[in-house]
């Protein structure tokens, strides 16, 4: 019989095999089943209650993990809300504490800034008195010829805030002017009798009083 033939049933009688065979016919059995065997169980050493706490701790591993980012802690929990308020209010306080120093200090900063210009001015002003003394004493004797001069001059200091004092015939006010020279007559309050130098000021302030001559 060829290796593609077919076996009658009737042809198969079990006294062909003997005990050698049989034991080679249960091996190919055992080698064709070992494939489709079931691969052993890893529990299979291990109780019920083993793999019941096993998985239980990895349950519990899995549900920590994924509560931890957003959990709340017993310290959030009992975050003081009236220590908060008051700890903004006290930095509310401190910052506008600030804002008015700054104040103050910006508008101190911007008077002195303004008294030192004005005092800056000052000083050319008052430098510039000798020459007004000059053009003075050159008008009374060149009246025409200096006259224009000197008022142009007086005109552009005038509009930078220099003042002369106008005190002739006025009651003598020692603030403003100096007595150099006194006319007694009849005892009464002293008057300005005559300007004998210009005296001036500049922004309200006196820059250099006047030198006059007084009587009663």
């Amino acid at each position: 019989m060829g290796d593609g033939d077919l076996v009658d049933p009737g042809d198969f009688d079990p006294g062909d095999f003997g005990p050698g065979d049989i034991g080679t016919v249960d091996d190919v059995s055992e080698s064709a089943g070992a494939p489709n065997a079931a691969p052993a169980d890893d529990h299979a050493d291990t109780s019920p209650a083993d793999v019941a706490d096993e998985r239980g701790g990895e349950v519990d591993d899995i549900t920590e993990s994924a509560q931890r980012p957003g959990d709340t802690t017993a310290a959030d929990a009992d975050i003081d809300v009236a220590a908060v308020l008051a700890e903004r209010e006290e930095y509310r306080n401190i910052a506008q504490r600030v804002q008015a120093d700054f104040d103050n200090f910006r508008k101190r900063s911007v008077t002195q800034a303004r008294a030192e210009a004005e005092r800056a001015t000052g000083r050319l002003a008052e430098a510039l008195l000798p020459v007004l003394d000059a053009a003075e004493a050159a008008y009374l004797r060149h009246p025409e010829e200096v006259g224009p001069l000197l008022n142009q001059m007086l005109t552009e200091l005038k509009k930078q805030g220099l003042e002369t004092l106008d005190l002739d015939g006025k009651p003598f006010d020692p603030e403003v002017a100096e007595a150099v020279h006194h006319e007694p007559v009849d005892g009464g309050e002293p008057v300005v009798a005559e300007v004998l130098r210009s005296g001036y000021q500049w922004k309200g302030r006196t820059l250099r009083p006047a030198m006059v001559k007084t009587r009663d």
